[in-house]
């Protein structure tokens, strides 16, 4: 019987039962418990053990599966036989199975009620010798092995011991495989191999990848005790020396470190409870090793509060006319910027302590917004800094970081006052409008309190954690636009217009400022370069279209250099442009009036808009066609401009009799109204009169007259609302050649505020009611 059975275990059966495994692949000789709790894994269990205890152990390839089916089982295990097995109380089933023999499923012979499979037996191929190769090779997997289990890997001695009489390459290949804590998958693949060389040169290639990573394990792990080590002896070295010193009454390298740092401390003069707050990190920096990662944090908050000027001002420039001369020399114009910042030296000169305005400058580009808070600074006498506000997204950037965060840094607030040097420097904060919210915070709310006279004198920064005096500051801030401005830091801040430029005001202003700085830019002088008066305003009307100077000076900048050409090829005489020559060096002109501008023509109406860049004409369009009497709006217009076409469109029905307008005309034909310009958006009401114009020419048939721009708001019962922008409106037409504006009658008092030349030259008409916009605009009927 004992013979039947060996003979059976060398020759297995070609039907097992098929016991899924996971978490790990059984080698032939391996011995292991297993605990079964599946289902058909018991019934295959329980048919193993009533006939001849084999069964056929397969590992899992997903093993978060709890029913796998064939598919999900590898088609390589292992015959294995059941040497014990003990039920549990909890159901489970526990067994100790040995590893026999390879074998590979051949045939699925049914699934339930437990999987039974037709095997093929897999043998290794017969050694006939073992080679010098071979046998070098097996005495490299016990040595890699021993390695191993020297860095501290837990191998079993009696595993050691089994190996030095393995004398059979695939089988030493097996026991170190099963020994060695695969993954499933690399396991498997081991398995797979059914070359016994192969598969121990490959068992060989793993042990030495594993040898190489404990290797740098044990390094890495000896460099940190040494490095511990070291880090313990220099500390304990640096107090033995600095008591040493103490005895022969010598000051080390630290102490003179903490002196020169108590001395500035006191030098700084600042406030008692920033003073007490400095004193006591400087104690608790006495107590850390120098080389902990807290001692250089409480080193570098020391430093800031040692280099802030809590007590170091500028004294103000108080010689009023001094000032005027310095703001004339840098600004043309801007006269009611002129007149606050010479109000605030007058009260400063009779009051000595007064609180620092909070100034908003508000205009288009390029019209000297920032250049304008240099001058102010100049005139004063205060330093300057300057920091932009745009695209700011993150709370901290104004308040700073807290000191527990790594690489933690004072907002930028603060980071400017240590830059200046200064508590009271004339501080620009640019693009107040372009300020952004996230997650992160809100920075708009942050500047609050540095902008409220108020609350200022006592502003906390996060880092410093300390309040900082900055009711001294002169705060400026600069925008294009007040609306994206939140209500409540717009309430904190006085907000002064600076509208755009005429175009005698750039031609001044490129004669005295722009022309000059280019010609010194580019090294060339009055000897080489002559602009007529004509040339420039040419330059203004068809090569720009702004408010500002930006675009202005940089063709300026684009003659200069062409000139600067000139002269560094050789040639001495001086340079002349004139309008007629301009082409030359700038090209054809960029803007040119539209052919429509220059005769009256039925349906379109000349209006002026209002934008971040200045005044713009604006021509609005209105066709009738047949239809069913509804309204069709086009040019990417905004709700509010399409609430203003749709009371234009109900007082023109309302106005149809008194200018002829047949009542089938208005139910029976579609009117079509469009703002050229598509691709650009538009929106706001002051175009309300100038669509119901178009809309009254076009039912009419009476033709707008080209030579009138309007502006002003509609309502249902013909009224006209004030609008804004007046002054860049009428530049915007005075630009275009139109001479006679009608305006909302309310606008009339901010006439006074227009350059006394624009109002020669402009024929405004203010008006109360539609009625007149029509007399104004449209040609009187024959009858």
């Amino acid at each position: 019987m004992k013979r039947e059975r060996e003979k059976g275990l060398l020759s297995p059966p070609d039907k097992l039962p098929l016991l899924p495994v996971r978490d790990i692949v059984v080698f032939p000789y391996m011995v292991l418990p297993l605990f079964v709790t599946r289902e058909k894994s018991v019934k295959a269990l329980e048919e193993a053990l009533a006939k001849d205890r084999l069964i056929f152990l397969v590992s899992q390839k997903n093993l978060t599966e709890e029913e796998p089916a064939i598919k999900d089982l590898y088609r390589v295990g292992t015959v294995a036989l059941v040497m014990k097995m003990l039920k549990l109380p909890d159901g489970k089933i526990k067994i100790l199975i040995q590893g026999l023999s390879k074998a590979a499923i051949k045939d699925i012979l049914y699934s339930t009620p437990y999987h039974l499979v037709r095997v093929e037996n897999i043998k290794d191929p017969f050694l006939t010798e073992i080679t010098l190769e071979i046998e070098a090779l097996m005495r490299s997997v016990r040595e890699q092995l021993e390695r191993i289990a020297s860095y501290g890997k837990l191998i079993s001695p009696d595993l050691m011991f089994v190996l030095e009489s393995v004398d059979d390459p695939g089988r030493l290949a097996d026991l170190v495989a099963s020994n060695l804590e695969l993954p499933v998958e690399k396991a498997q693949e081991i398995l797979e191999i059914f070359d016994p060389i192969e598969r121990l040169k490959m068992v060989s290639d793993l042990l030495g990848k594993e040898v190489q990573v404990l290797t740098m394990q044990a390094k890495i792990q000896s460099q940190a005790r040494e490095e511990m080590t070291k880090t313990q002896r220099e500390y304990y070295l640096r107090e033995q020396m600095r008591a040493i010193r103490s005895e022969l009454g010598e000051v080390d390298e630290r102490s003179k470190e903490f002196k020169e740092l108590r001395q500035k401390i006191k030098k700084a003069k600042m406030p008692p409870e920033v003073e007490k707050e400095a004193n006591k990190e400087l104690g608790r920096l006495d107590q850390m090793h120098p080389d902990s990662a807290e001692a250089s944090i409480v080193r570098t908050y020391l430093d800031w509060l040692i280099e802030m000027p809590w007590s170091i001002s500028t004294p103000n420039n108080l010689d009023l006319k001094e000032a005027k001369k310095v703001l004339e020399e840098d600004h043309y114009n801007l006269e009611k910027v002129k007149e606050r910042i010479l109000e605030y030296l007058s009260v400063h000169k009779l009051k000595k302590k007064i609180k620092g305005p909070v100034l908003c400058f508000i205009g288009p580009p390029g019209v000297g917004k920032t250049s304008l808070g240099k001058s102010i600074a100049r005139a004063l006498g205060r330093k300057f800094v300057r920091i932009s506000l745009g695209g700011i997204r993150d709370e901290a950037e104004i308040r700073g970081h807290r000191r527990t965060y790594v690489g933690a840094m004072p907002g930028r607030i603060i980071q400017s006052i240590k830059q200046a040097g200064s508590n009271n420097p004339v501080f620009m904060m640019d693009e107040v409008d372009k300020i952004g919210v996230d997650f992160r915070g809100d920075p708009a709310s942050a500047l609050l309190e540095v902008l409220d006279p108020e609350q200022n004198s006592a502003f906390s920064d996060h880092y410093l954690n300390l309040p900082f005096d900055l009711s001294r500051v002169m705060f400026i801030t600069t925008g294009n636009v007040t609306d994206p401005i939140p209500s409540a830091l717009k309430d904190r801040m006085e907000v002064i217009n600076i509208p755009g430029y005429t175009d005698r005001e750039k031609l001044k202003i490129a004669r005295a400022f722009l022309l000059p700085r280019q010609m010194e830019e580019n090294g060339i002088g009055p000897a080489f370069i002559e602009i007529s008066d004509q040339a420039i305003l040419q330059i203004i009307s068809q090569y720009t279209q702004e408010a500002g100077l930006r675009n202005l000076e940089r063709e300026l900048a684009s003659i200069c250099r062409k000139v600067a050409k000139k002269v560094a090829e050789g040639k001495k005489e001086r340079t002349k442009i004139t309008a007629r020559n301009l082409s030359q060096f700038l090209g054809p002109p960029q803007f040119l009036p539209d052919e429509e501008q220059e005769r009256n023509e039925i349906g379109v109406a000349t209006g002026l808009a209002w934008t971040e860049v200045g005044g713009e004409v604006l021509h609005v369009e209105a066709s009738t066609t047949p239809g069913k009497g509804s309204l069709i709006l086009t040019g990417h217009l905004g709700e509010v401009m399409k609430e203003s076409a749709q009371a234009a469109f109900t007082y023109t029905r309302s106005k149809a009799k008194a200018y002829r307008i047949k009542a089938n005309d208005l139910n029976e034909k579609e009117v079509h109204i469009h703002v050229p310009s598509g691709a650009i958006p538009k929106d706001g009401p002051s175009a309300g009169i100038t669509m119901a114009v178009s809309l009254i020419s076009a039912l009419s048939g009476i033709p707008v007259k080209k030579d009138v721009a309007m502006t002003g708001e509609i309502t249902l019962r013909g009224r006209v609302l004030p609008v804004g922008g007046l002054k860049e409106k009428a530049l915007a037409a005075l630009r275009a050649n139109i001479k006679k504006m009608v305006i909302p009658y309310p606008n009339k008092k901010d006439l006074v505020e227009l350059p006394s030349y624009l109002r020669k030259k402009m024929d405004f008409v203010p008006v109360k009611h539609m009625d007149e916009v029509l007399k104004v605009a449209l040609p009187k009927r024959k009858r």
